[in-house]
């Protein structure tokens, strides 16, 4: 079974979360050239399906009883069994599916306990505000989440009397930021309907046991796999069966490395059946017998949808890893941005930090951040940093001379569809400013309450390399670093002679 696994191919084992749900919709009853109706794809071939009942009920048997010895201890699985109010088990299942999309398990555990303290209910939830979301979900992630999760439980307080709906059709029709995925993995958790899901676990999974070596992410093949889905979840335990699958999707089958010889459904898997045909061959050859030609070829249907394309064939290195198969991913746009620390002295010498809010709309949406300016490519430093003092005039009322700003460096943070590279500079302040009400929502803050706030990973990042910079200037037997924590007065307070601003930094110089 090692060389199994060495077929496999090699990797790091993943102890992933809930991997994102397919974006492709279905295009059933797409129209050709002319008006007409396309005609209907013809059925896959039976490789590709799971048509004997007899193997459907040994799967779902299989995958259960490993599920009951080896699942995962987590709090939302927990909850979900513990909770005895329906409403109250789909909103924790809810929020735990929000939370695991693109973000691995360990990272949601904490997040989700704080936000099950804080807002127990879809009641407490609604009653939140956006900037307390914001704050709570802050490094987590598509910030987006949170906020349609918010605005959907307001729905469901406000337009549905607090009931959540109770099917996986109503779920997706009547919640905003609730796709099919989240739908089906509430109702077979939570109601016990008998519906399947697809998340990339998933795929993963049902690619391998089937040999599906066509564009995992295309509309025909996204059917396929829920038709598949339906028709295996156990029609006694849809929700166990559900978790069963993409716990194996996480845990044994996954991207790199996949734990076949632990896997409980591994006689139902194709991909691994063509592997060990593959390896007695070569074993049989290796030994001088004769061997028949290993039957490893596809289906053996011509122009088979579900197939991998004439082009890129089964490569035997691979192993079971050459499933599923997705299009070339699209690079990620590269962007840069010119951000700046401005810094002052609070009270009792603690610093403080401008923070703006960025809009409410578009990346980020709402979260605070250093001011900050998008760049041109290939701005020369002279240039970007003329720009960023520009930018900068119009929070300090006054022209900012840009041979002040003091460069850091730079900090690449990649976002899922952009290559983000913030150019730092800092601004230490004296003096005495007023912020122009007019601009952004602004605040100063302590390092402490800038942690505290809505403000996204990359900003933690700069920040981080702000401090480090700083650091290194004062050297060794010039100070220490205030540790995060320590006492200090709130930004909003008043201390004598601290009234402080940009004046020092902001005039230009004037000729000698």
């Amino acid at each position: 079974m090692s060389q199994l696994r060495a077929a496999a191919g090699r990797g790091l084992r993943r102890s992933g979360g809930r991997a994102a749900p397919p974006a492709g919709q279905s295009r059933k009853g797409a129209s050709s050239r002319g008006g007409a109706p396309a005609p209907a794809p013809p059925p896959p071939p039976a490789q590709h399906l799971f048509s004997d009942p007899a193997e459907i009920e040994a799967l779902r048997g299989n995958l259960l009883a490993w599920y009951d010895k080896c699942k995962r201890d987590l709090p939302w699985r927990a909850l979900a069994a513990a909770e005895t109010d329906a409403d109250r088990r789909a909103y924790a299942v809810w929020v735990s599916e929000i939370m695991l999309q693109q973000t691995q398990v360990a990272t949601v555990i904490d997040y989700y306990n704080r936000w099950m303290q804080k807002w127990p209910t879809l009641q407490a939830l609604a009653q939140a505000s956006l900037e307390e979301v914001n704050e709570l979900w802050a490094g987590l992630g598509y910030y987006s989440r949170g906020k349609r999760l918010q605005e959907a439980a307001r729905k469901v307080v406000s337009e549905l009397a607090g009931q959540m709906p109770r099917t996986a059709e109503d779920l997706q029709k009547l919640l905003p930021g609730v796709g099919r995925y989240t739908a089906g993995a509430i109702a077979s958790i939570s109601y016990g309907q008998a519906t399947g899901v697809v998340d990339g676990n998933v795929i993963r999974v049902l690619c391998r046991l089937r040999c599906i070596g066509a564009d995992s992410s295309s509309p025909a093949v996204i059917d396929r796999l829920w038709d598949m889905a339906n028709a295996l979840v156990d029609r006694s335990r849809p929700g166990d069966f559900n978790q069963a699958l993409m716990e194996l999707g996480a845990t044994v089958c996954v991207p790199k490395a996949p734990l076949c010889g632990e896997c409980p459904v591994k006689k139902h898997c194709r991909a691994r059946s063509r592997v060990e045909k593959e390896l007695a061959f070569a074993s049989q050859k290796l030994f001088g017998k004769p061997a028949p030609v290993p039957d490893v070829e596809d289906c053996g249907v011509g122009g088979c949808p579900l197939c991998p394309p004439a082009a890129e064939p089964w490569d035997s290195s691979l192993g079971v890893t050459n499933f599923p198969r997705k299009a070339a991913k699209k690079q990620p746009r590269a962007v840069r941005t010119a951000t700046c620390v401005l810094e002052r002295r609070g009270c009792h010498g603690a610093p403080e930090y401008l923070i703006v809010q960025r809009p409410s709309s578009g990346l980020l949406a709402g979260l605070w951040e250093f001011p900050s300016l998008t760049l041109a490519q290939d701005l020369q430093e002279e240039k970007q940093r003329k720009a960023l003092a520009d930018h900068l005039q119009a929070w300090a009322g006054r022209p900012v001379a840009a041979r002040n700003l003091r460069l850091i460096g730079e900090v690449i943070h990649i976002f899922s569809h952009i290559h983000q590279t913030y150019v730092v500079y800092s601004l230490p302040l004296d003096g005495d400013v007023t912020l122009d009400p007019a601009l952004s929502p602004s605040r100063w803050v302590t390092e402490e309450e800038f942690h505290a706030s809505a403000v996204s990973t990359a900003m933690k990042k700069v920040l981080k390399a702000h401090e480090k910079q700083r650091g290194k200037e004062s050297g060794p037997g010039k100070g220490s670093k205030r540790k995060r924590g320590a006492k200090t007065q709130g930004a909003g307070s008043t201390c004598p002679g601290t009234q402080l601003s940009l004046h020092a930094f902001l005039q230009a110089p004037t000729a000698p």
